[in-house]
């Protein structure tokens, strides 16, 4: 599997799953950084098979209305700090894959 983790999302996150053996991405290693716009998202993820991990639910509609980014994992978790987001991911990341 393969990620790419969005921009409101901890970097922290991208490199604990590469850690996990994932070949993952975050916005900060494209070439805008987090000013990536949702469209380039889409596109990298559907042409290199990434998942897209984000917050935005503008990817939701777009996968819906869109089917891109062709996989997607939303987080709705409200506002949490980024060490409890990472525990989330940490105790349930094998029922997220």
């Amino acid at each position: 599997m393969k990620f790419l983790v969005d921009a409101q999302l901890p970097f922290l996150l991208a490199t604990w799953i590469k850690e996990k053996g994932f070949d993952t991405i975050h916005t900060e290693d494209l070439p805008f950084k987090d000013e990536t716009g949702d469209t380039e998202i889409r596109k990298v993820a559907d042409q290199q098979g990434r998942i897209v991990i984000t917050k935005d639910s503008d990817f939701y509609d777009s996968f819906l209305i869109h089917q891109s980014p062709k996989q997607l994992l939303l987080i709705s978790t409200g506002n949490i700090k980024n060490r409890q987001l990472l525990d989330l991911f940490r105790k349930n990341f094998q029922q997220i894959l």
